[in-house]
C-alpha cells in the first residue's frame, strides 16, 4: 500500500471514529436529558404564572399525586402544595390522563374543605404536561347546575299551578249547567268560579311581574322615589287583609328616606312581605313595618309575630313556587311567587334581602337599598299648585280682615 493511501485510509478510519464518538455523546446527553426529564418535578415555565391568573380551582401534581402548585380557588377544596390529593374520584382522573397520555374529563361530587355535608359537582380535567406531572382543573359547576334545576321546576310548577284553577273552572262550569234549575247553587258554584278565576289572575299577574323583573332592562319607570309613600301604599293596600285576620299594622322608624328606583315595583315588594306576615300571624299578633337608614343604606323591615319559618327552608324561600307550609299557602290562595318578587325586585334596586326567623317566634325580612339625598327640587307642576295655594290663602285672609264671608 502506497502512502497516500495510506494516509487515506487512516482518515477515513479518524473520520468513522469521530462520528461515532459524537453519536455516543449525542445519546449520552439525551438519555441524561430523559432521565433527568424523568425524575425531575420542575413545573413548565409559564404554568404558575397562569395558575395564578384561573378563577378555577387548578393544580400540578405529580405521579404520586403529591400537590406540586395551585392556584388560588384550589384551597376551596382542601388542596394545597405539599399535600396529596385526597379525593378518590380526582385521583383516579389523574391515573387515567397518564395512562392515555393525554387529557381526559369527567364530573362528578366532591366536598369542598373537607366538609362532607357540603357536596359540590364539578367537572375536572387532567392533562399531561410532563412525563411525572399532570395539570387538574376543577370547575365547581353546582350553581349552573341548580339554575337548570330551577328552570325545569319553574316549568313544571308553573304547568301545574295554572292546571288547578283551569281544572276547577271548567268542573264548576259543568256543575252550573247541571244545576241550571237550583239558582241557590248556581250562585254558590259562580261564587267558586269567581274565586278561582282570581287565584288565576293573580298567579298569572305574578308570573309576568317575575319575568319582567327577570329580563334585561327591567326597570322602565326610574326616579327618586319616597321610602315613606311606599310603606304608606303598601300599609294601605293590606288594611282590610289586615282587619279580616284580626292583625294590627303598625309602622315605625326613619322618615323623608329617599331611594332611586320603581315606585310600584317597591311598593309591590314591600306589600308582598306585608300580605305574607298577615298571613303567617296568629289573631291578636302585630305586624312591623319599620325603617331604618345611614349615610348609604335604608333598610326596610317587616315584623310578625307569626310560626316563623324552620332552618331547613330558609335556604330555599325565596325560590319561585316554594312554599314552607304547603298546607297553610293552599288555604290562603298563596301563589309561592311573592318572596321570589321580592328577592328579584331588590337585587334590580341594587339592594339585597335578608331573614330571621325563629319558629314560634316570628320573622323579620328586611330590604337593603342604596340611599340618596333628599332630592332638592319640586316639579313646576307642584310649585304652581303651591303658589296658586298661597294666593287662595292671601285673597281668604283678605276677606276675613274686610268681614267678608269666604
Amino acid at each position: 500500500m502506497t502512502l497516500p493511501q495510506l494516509a487515506l485510509s487512516s482518515l477515513a478510519i479518524g473520520l468513522v471514529i469521530g462520528i461515532g464518538l459524537s453519536l455516543l455523546v449525542v445519546w449520552a446527553y439525551r438519555a441524561r436529558a430523559r432521565a433527568e426529564e424523568e425524575t425531575s418535578l420542575e413545573i413548565p415555565a409559564g404554568i404558575t404564572d397562569v395558575l395564578g391568573s384561573m378563577d378555577d380551582a387548578a393544580c400540578v401534581v405529580d405521579s404520586s399525586g403529591l400537590v406540586l402548585a395551585v392556584s388560588h380557588a384550589a384551597t376551596r377544596f382542601g388542596i394545597e402544595v405539599g399535600s396529596t390529593l385526597d379525593n378518590p374520584e380526582l385521583r383516579q382522573l389523574v391515573r387515567a390522563a397518564k395512562t392515555t397520555g393525554g387529557s381526559t374529563t369527567e364530573s362528578f361530587r366532591i366536598t369542598r374543605g373537607g366538609l362532607s355535608l357540603d357536596p359540590r359537582l364539578v367537572s375536572a380535567r387532567a392533562s399531561v404536561i410532563g412525563t411525572r406531572l399532570v395539570l387538574l382543573i376543577i370547575r365547581d359547576v353546582t350553581e349552573q347546575e341548580r339554575l337548570d334545576q330551577m328552570r325545569r321546576d319553574f316549568v313544571a310548577n308553573t304547568s301545574h299551578e295554572l292546571k288547578t284553577p283551569v281544572g276547577a273552572v271548567s268542573l264548576l262550569a259543568e256543575a252550573i249547567e247541571s244545576a241550571a234549575d237550583d239558582p241557590a247553587q248556581v250562585r254558590i258554584f259562580a261564587a267558586r268560579i269567581s274565586a278561582e278565576a282570581g287565584r288565576l289572575g293573580q298567579l298569572t299577574g305574578r308570573i309576568m311581574s317575575l319575568s319582567r323583573l327577570q329580563a334585561e332592562g327591567g326597570l322602565t319607570e326610574v326616579a327618586s322615589v319616597s321610602i315613606d309613600e311606599v310603606i304608606a301604599s303598601s300599609i294601605e293596600a293590606h288594611v282590610v287583609q289586615a282587619d279580616s285576620a284580626g292583625v294590627e299594622l303598625a309602622r315605625g322608624g326613619d322618615r323623608g328616606i329617599w331611594v332611586r328606583g320603581d315606585a310600584q315595583i317597591l311598593v309591590e315588594a314591600v306589600g308582598n312581605l306585608i300580605a305574607n306576615a298577615i298571613v303567617y300571624s296568629p289573631r291578636g299578633s302585630r305586624v312591623g313595618v319599620g325603617v331604618k337608614a345611614d349615610a348609604e343604606i335604608v333598610e326596610i323591615a317587616v315584623s310578625d309575630q307569626g310560626i316563623g319559618i324552620a332552618e331547613a327552608d330558609r335556604e330555599r324561600i325565596f325560590e319561585r313556587f316554594y312554599r314552607a307550609d304547603e298546607a297553610r299557602s293552599r288555604r290562603t290562595g298563596g301563589t309561592g311567587l311573592g318572596l321570589s318578587i321580592v328577592k328579584h325586585a331588590t337585587q334590580r334596586h341594587g339592594g339585597e334581602v335578608r331573614l330571621w326567623s325563629r319558629p314560634g317566634r316570628g320573622s323579620t325580612f328586611t330590604i337593603r337599598l342604596p340611599r340618596i339625598d333628599t332630592p332638592g327640587h319640586i316639579d313646576s307642576d307642584k310649585k304652581s299648585k303651591k303658589k296658586r295655594a298661597r294666593k287662595a290663602a292671601k285673597a281668604a285672609s283678605a276677606r276675613v280682615r274686610n268681614g267678608e264671608r269666604a
